[in-house]
C-alpha cells in the first residue's frame, strides 16, 4: 500500500462525490420536458456507480499539473455519461440481456427497450456537449474529444470490442485479449489521456499516461472476470456467473483465478514502472489503480 486506506478511502468518497455534483449539474432534471428521457437516463447514471472514470481523471490531471486543474470535474462528468450509456446499452435483450446492474433494475426493465436505447443515446450526445464547453484551451479541448470519441469506437474502443466479443463466443487468447483492452481498457485509457491533457501535459506525460492505462484497463477486466466467478450477484449489484453460464472464454477459464489474478499483479506492477518520473506525485492514482484490482465487486 502506498499511503494509507484512510487517504485511499477518502480520495474515491471525495471523487465520487465530486463526480455526482458534476452529473447533477449537467444532466437534465426529472422534470424536465421531455421528462420520460431524463428519468430513464437519470435512473442509470445515478444507481450509485463508484465513478472510478472521473476519478482516475481528476487523479491524472492533479498529478500532472500538481494540484486539481479547475473544472475538471466536467471531463469526468462526460466520461461517467458515456460509460453509463454503455452499460444500458449492454445489457438490452439484443445484447446481455441483463435485469440487474448497480443493485437496480436496468433500465430497459424499468422503462422499457425503447426508452433504454434513447437513454443511451442521449446520454452520449449529452456528453459531447460537456465536452464541447470545457473551459480549457481550445487545441486542449479537440484532442480530449478526439481521444474520448477514439476510446469508445471501433477502432480499438468500446464499440469495436463489442463488436468482436459478439461474433467470438470462443476466442482465443489474442482475440480476448483485444476485446478486453478495446471493450474495457480503451476508456479507461481515455479517461486518464484527457486528464493529463486537460492539465496541460507533456507529450511524455500523455505517452506515459497513456502505457498505463492499457496495463491498468486490462488488469481492471481480468479482475473483473474472476469477481463474475467468485462473487455473488448481491455483492457484485449485478447478475454473477454469467460468463460461465454461457460458456464465455475469460481468462479464470484460459487460466484459473490464482494464474488470472497473477496476471493483473503483473500489469499493474508494468503500470507503476510508467509513472516514476512523477515521483511522489503519482502515489495516489498509484493507489487508486491498486484499489481497481483489489477491489471485491
Amino acid at each position: 500500500m502506498l499511503y494509507s486506506p484512510a487517504m485511499l478511502k477518502e480520495t474515491l468518497e471525495v471523487g465520487r462525490v465530486a463526480a455526482d455534483e458534476a452529473l447533477e449539474r449537467l444532466i437534465p432534471a426529472g422534470t424536465q420536458h421531455p421528462v420520460s428521457i431524463h428519468k430513464a437516463m437519470r435512473h442509470s447514471v445515478f444507481a450509485g456507480g463508484k465513478r472510478l472514470r472521473p476519478i482516475l481523471c481528476r487523479e491524472a490531471g492533479r498529478m500532472v499539473a500538481g494540484s486539481l486543474p479547475s473544472g475538471i470535474d466536467e471531463v469526468g462528468a462526460a466520461l461517467e455519461m458515456l460509460h453509463t450509456y454503455s452499460l444500458i446499452h449492454d445489457d438490452l435483450p439484443a445484447l446481455d440481456n441483463d435485469d440487474l446492474r448497480r443493485g437496480r433494475p436496468t433500465c430497459h426493465v424499468v422503462f422499457g427497450e425503447a426508452s433504454a436505447i434513447l437513454a443511451g443515446d442521449a446520454l452520449q450526445t449529452q456528453a459531447y456537449e460537456v465536452l464541447a464547453r470545457l473551459q480549457c484551451p481550445a487545441l486542449a479541448r479537440v484532442r480530449i474529444i478526439e481521444e474520448i470519441a477514439h476510446g469508445t469506437g471501433t477502432i480499438d474502443g468500446m464499440i469495436g470490442g463489442q463488436v468482436v466479443e459478439a461474433e467470438h463466443s470462443k476466442p482465443d487468447l489474442k482475440t480476448l485479449e483485444y476485446i478486453h483492452r478495446a471493450k474495457t481498457a480503451a476508456l479507461i485509457t481515455a479517461s486518464l489521456v484527457s486528464g493529463g491533457i486537460y492539465a496541460g501535459g507533456s507529450d511524455d506525460e500523455i505517452k506515459r499516461l497513456r502505457c498505463f492505462g492499457q496495463q491498468i484497463g486490462l488488469a481492471f477486466q481480468i479482475v473483473d472476470d474472476v469477481l463474475d466467478v467468485t462473487q455473488t450477484s448481491e455483492q457484485l449489484g449485478k447478475t454473477a456467473g454469467k460468463d460461465t453460464a454461457a460458456e464465455k472464454t475469460t481468462y479464470p477459464a484460459l487460466f484459473g483465478i490464482e494464474e488470472s489474478l497473477k496476471k493483473a499483479d503483473k500489469l499493474v506492477a508494468d503500470a507503476f514502472a510508467q509513472l516514476e518520473p512523477f515521483g511522489k506525485g503519482a502515489n495516489i492514482l498509484k493507489d487508486v489503480a491498486r484499489y481497481l484490482v483489489e477491489r471485491k465487486k
